[in-house]
């Protein structure tokens, strides 16, 4: 029996390794095998490399190369920026964290851990239907006792761009750290940490078809941070821990690669996302969250039809060859309401009924298309069995 066509659709939660990107990785997982930190010939060579990708990321990203810090990935880099900045901070009189309410939960966890272990006070930022934030409260809030203010660059779940110039601003007209998770917004914006305003900024590299297990803590000199990590002297002595180099090496490679392809891979997957939503709004009981427009990164649709579940569609999809994600993969396979949504003001029913899907540059337009049927036959499906 002939296994069925699979179709794709949860690039916002990984993509899959580029060709030429693992080419550029292979070496340091055999003959150039050293420990970059070891001072001798083999680790000299994985130094050199080492470098090299620091060297590359720090200028795609207007950075210099002490500014940019390797880690196991987008959550340890958020981790170490929120907990190293808020606790520098604390040592300043510090105490106040603001978050927005559509963060990951790498940001959102770490502040809450602070408020509950150590004395911080850690608010939400509102956010409006589209998931934007309110930059009204952030004025109104943000004070000489703020510590931290982290509002992610592109929502994972909506998609939604967001004003972080602005909240950059705001934070720094009261001395506070800025931090913007850039995870979903790496492969689709064009990133300069200084345009930003960032202090801190993260991003993942197998969002951009780079490996797993490699993530990017751009550090803006200067900015107060206390270490997570201890136990060693890698990463400038910012992070304890072997350095991975073949996954530097790759995420490199491939940030390189998605910033010389940005504009050509974007209008592809929009127009994807766009052939996608045309076909699905013919149908009443089928409404897109959030928005379609060039204030989204171009991936990420996320796709509400009453009168089902989301829990049981995903199935359902799945066993019909069709991948999707209620929203972040971090939180596990236990589908939970996203807390993202319930904030954006979308009713517990309305949650419920939501999915995600997130189009890649390898999708065609024959996928789209038949992802759109199967879906659609599925939620009549279920709607009628009501």
């Amino acid at each position: 029996m002939q296994e069925q066509e699979r179709i794709y659709l949860d690039h916002a939660a990984s993509t899959p390794l580029d060709s030429e990107v693992l080419q550029v990785m292979l070496p340091y997982f055999s003959e150039n095998f050293g420990n970059a930190n070891s001072q001798h010939y083999f680790g000299r060579k994985a130094m050199a490399a080492l470098d090299a990708a620091r060297g590359k990321i720090a200028e795609l990203i207007g950075a210099k190369d002490g500014e940019v810090f390797f880690t196991s990935g987008g959550t340890e880099a958020d981790n170490l920026a929120v907990f190293g900045a808020a606790r520098a901070q604390k040592k300043r009189g510090r105490n106040k964290i603001f978050v927005s309410a559509a963060e990951h939960h790498a940001v959102i966890e770490p502040a809450e851990k602070l408020a509950a272990e150590e004395g911080f006070e850690t608010r939400l930022i509102p956010i409006d239907r589209r998931g934007k934030i309110n930059l009204e409260y952030l004025k109104n809030n943000v004070d000489e006792h703020t510590a931290l203010v982290a509002v992610m660059y592109a929502s994972n779940e909506l998609g939604t761009i967001e004003p972080v110039k602005e909240a950059a601003e705001i934070a720094h007209a009261h001395g506070a750290v800025f931090l913007t998770d850039a995870v979903q917004a790496a492969p689709y914006l064009r990133l300069n940490a200084g345009e930003i305003g960032a202090d801190l900024l993260s991003f993942s590299a197998h969002k951009f078809y780079g490996p797993k297990g490699t993530g990017i803590l751009y550090v803006k000199s200067g900015t107060p941070m206390d270490k997570l990590l201890v136990g060693g002297e890698q990463e400038h002595g910012f992070r304890a821990g072997t350095v991975n180099v073949a996954g530097a090496a790759g995420a490199a490679a491939a940030y390189e690669k998605a910033v010389a392809g940005m504009s050509e891979a974007g209008e592809k997957i929009r127009a994807l996302k766009n052939l996608f939503a045309e076909e699905i709004s013919r149908y009443p009981f089928a409404h897109i969250n959030g928005g379609l427009g060039e204030d989204c990164v171009p991936p990420v649709l996320n796709l509400r039809l009453d009168g089902t579940e989301n829990t049981t569609m995903l199935s359902l999809m799945d066993l019909r060859g069709v991948a999707a994600s209620a929203g972040s993969a971090c939180v596990g396979g236990d589908i939970q309401p996203s807390r993202v949504l319930l904030s954006a003001g979308f009713s517990p029913e309305e949650v419920k009924s939501s999915f995600r899907l997130s189009f890649g540059k390898h999708n065609t337009k024959d996928e789209i298309l038949r992802a759109a049927a199967i879906i659609i036959e599925l939620a009549e499906k279920l709607r009628e069995s009501r």
